[in-house]
């Protein structure tokens, strides 16, 4: 399968994607219009770049934004330990995966997280508060690396495409929980709405890989 190198660029009031041709050089397709760092682009701004696959490319950097958010990537760790904050530092006070990804007997992840978030106790939660699978660590992962991941079902959970898309748009547990942390956290960027946009015009588009990093 082909895979496009994309790197966003910013630079003032607009965003150049870059993309690399099959001679090594790189060509500079449509901007897009900018967005802050707590946005999304609108699914509709991708329609500037006409080759379908690069499009496809280009929206899933777009939707790493969301997936390497601390909100989402804190519980995505490459270890045994969950991180917190936006500065990802291990989370307070120690605690470990345990085998199902739920903490160890005396320490699970539900003794203290709760099915919401905890106002005066400043603790996070939502319903079913535990880590993701060691399989679909996101940590320390290029765009690209992700991407083939979430398109694995043997790293994906057993998921189709459609499922993928199901999941992102409308899980209003865990998924939902990144663009409401509660306690002056700060957001994923953009909402769940056009986040789940994105996905699904990602797949619609052919799913297609990123090769290299986001760039911004």
């Amino acid at each position: 399968m082909s895979v496009f190198p994309v790197m966003l660029i910013r630079s003032g009031a607009l965003v150049t994607l870059l993309i690399a041709t099959a001679s090594g050089r790189s060509r500079e397709t449509p901007v897009l219009p900018a967005v802050s760092n707590n946005q999304l682009h609108a699914v509709a701004d991708f329609a500037a770049i006409a080759d379908s696959k690069e499009r496809s490319a280009a929206l899933f950097v777009e939707a790493s934004r969301v997936l390497l958010h601390p909100r989402c990537a804190n519980c995505h760790p490459d270890g045994d330990v969950p991180a917190q904050g936006m500065q990802m530092i291990p989370h307070q006070p120690p605690v470990t995966r345990g085998p199902e990804g739920r903490g160890v007997v005396g320490m699970e992840c539900t003794g203290c997280h709760q099915d919401r978030n905890l106002v005066h106790a400043r603790v996070p939660g939502a319903p079913d508060w535990h880590l993701a699978p060691r399989e679909m660590a996101w940590v320390g992962k290029s765009p690209r690396q992700i991407c083939e991941q979430i398109k694995d079902p043997k790293r994906n959970g057993g998921k189709s495409l459609a499922q993928i898309v199901e999941h992102n748009a409308h899980d209003k547990a865990l998924v939902g929980w990144g663009w409401s942390p509660g306690n002056d956290r700060e957001p994923a960027p953009g909402n769940q709405e056009q986040f789940g946009a994105i996905v699904a015009a990602w797949v619609e588009s052919g799913a297609e890989c990123p090769s290299q990093e986001v760039r911004r």
